[in-house]
């Protein structure tokens, strides 16, 4: 059986996801679709719309043969550590091929940008630190390094966010001397970050989430946009918890850290750089929402998605020396198996013996500093909740098995 990979949030599974799954069958005609998909928080610091479960069966029901969590060490981090976890979860599940979606829409050019950027690494890395020094994010300093060193129109424009990615997908498989092979699908109709609707089926998860949290949990506003099966789990994820997750929800939980923290503690959470932490401590007394704080913190020189990278590492108190392995040996150690078609389990029984990393089918017993992570990010997603449902959730989400589907008979098993 041929695998191949998908790197995915699903924050929430829409009509853009669905063509890029459908298109990722028909360029591989691979046998099994295995999704990697970011846990509680995802990777530009925000907490996912609704939990990985709901999640996991919004991509069973739209196709997907096996869903596995991304682990919190790689989910919420920049994007070479995010792209080097996702790339040595596939690895390890023997994929043959991961296609993802991009900006660009041609292998061959990710491929030649790795290429030219590994032979001019000194260089690169000089020119975006001084861009560095003169004031701009790391971000737009690595876009404007590379922008100074190449006009080829055979290489990817770095200042895209799935390009980005993609290109990171790209050099991880090389860095990891992966024998998986990369493809790539244009993104169509919507932008990565657009926030307003542009096409009639279409639409970016930023554009989605503003439109249902706008519209006051009214699913009606952007039923054109999403499969039957993700609008079924929204409806039923709110009617069973009464909310949608969003960073406002857990401002209270962050204000009430930040006050009781001290510059040195913060100094020691992951993210924390340049005396980051003191301009959050400026000015969080007086900042009466999320939205008002992060307006109050950002600077040219930290984005937003950095700033709430931050926050979620304060939130889950993830410092720097936990994560100093991933940065030093960006590599998973297990995984984490969330859902599975019948052809899913085929898969994973045809492969099992081959490989290397521990399979959790429940996270009992299990013992892993990475998992411990996961463990934290948990119990602070599910915080928000009040008793006995928080509890309630927590012990589902480590007792909870694989789930099961027969996409044959569209039932669960």
């Amino acid at each position: 059986m041929k695998a191949v990979g998908v790197i995915v949030e699903y924050n929430p599974f829409h009509n853009g996801h669905w063509y890029h799954l459908d298109e990722t069958k028909r360029k591989t005609n691979a046998d099994c679709t295995i999704a990697v998909m970011s846990g509680n928080f995802l990777q530009r610091g925000e907490p996912a719309l609704v939990s990985k479960w709901a999640r996991t069966r919004m991509a069973l029901e739209a196709g997907v043969d096996i869903v596995i969590e991304l682990p919190y060490a790689f989910a919420t981090q920049k994007a070479q550590n995010f792209a080097n976890g996702a790339i040595s979860l596939l690895s390890a599940l023997h994929c043959e091929k991961v296609c993802f979606g991009s900006e660009n829409g041609t292998i061959d050019n990710f491929e030649s940008t790795v290429e030219f950027l590994k032979n001019n690494q000194q260089t690169y890395d000089q020119t975006t630190r001084q861009y560095l020094k003169e004031g701009y994010s790391y971000p737009k300093a690595t876009s404007l390094a590379y922008s100074s060193l190449s006009n080829h129109d055979t290489y990817v424009d770095l200042s895209k966010p799935n390009n980005i990615l993609g290109y990171h997908y790209v050099k991880a498989i090389h860095d990891q001397n992966s024998s998986m092979k990369a493809e790539t699908i244009t993104r169509t109709s919507a932008g990565y970050h657009d926030e307003t609707f542009s096409h009639e089926s279409i639409a970016s998860a930023t554009s989605i989430r503003k439109t249902l949290f706008s519209a006051e949990k009214n699913i009606e506003e952007i039923r054109n946009y999403l499969p039957s099966s993700t609008v079924n789990w929204l409806l039923s994820y709110y009617e069973e918890n009464q909310l949608f997750h969003r960073w406002e929800d857990y401002f209270t939980l962050l204000k009430y850290k930040l006050l009781t923290s001290t510059p040195f503690e913060l100094a020691n959470i992951y993210e924390a750089e340049e005396g980051i932490e003191n301009r959050l401590l400026t000015y969080i007394s007086e900042a009466t929402s999320f939205q008002d704080f992060m307006e109050k913190i950002k600077t040219k020189r930290y984005t937003w998605t950095r700033l709430q990278r931050f926050c979620v590492h304060i939130l889950t108190n993830t410092t720097k020396e936990q994560l100093k392995p991933i940065n030093e040996n960006p590599i998973a150690t297990y995984i984490r198996l969330l859902g599975m078609s019948q052809k899913g389990q085929s898969y994973i029984n045809h492969v099992k013996k081959d490989i290397d990393l521990p399979i959790l089918s429940k996270a009992t017993g299990f013992s892993d500093e990475l998992f411990m992570l996961d463990w934290k990010a948990a119990r602070t997603y599910l915080a928000i909740f009040p008793e006995p449902l928080r509890t309630k959730l927590l012990r589902q989400e480590y007792a909870t098995p694989p789930i099961r589907f027969n996409e044959e008979q569209r039932v669960y098993l």
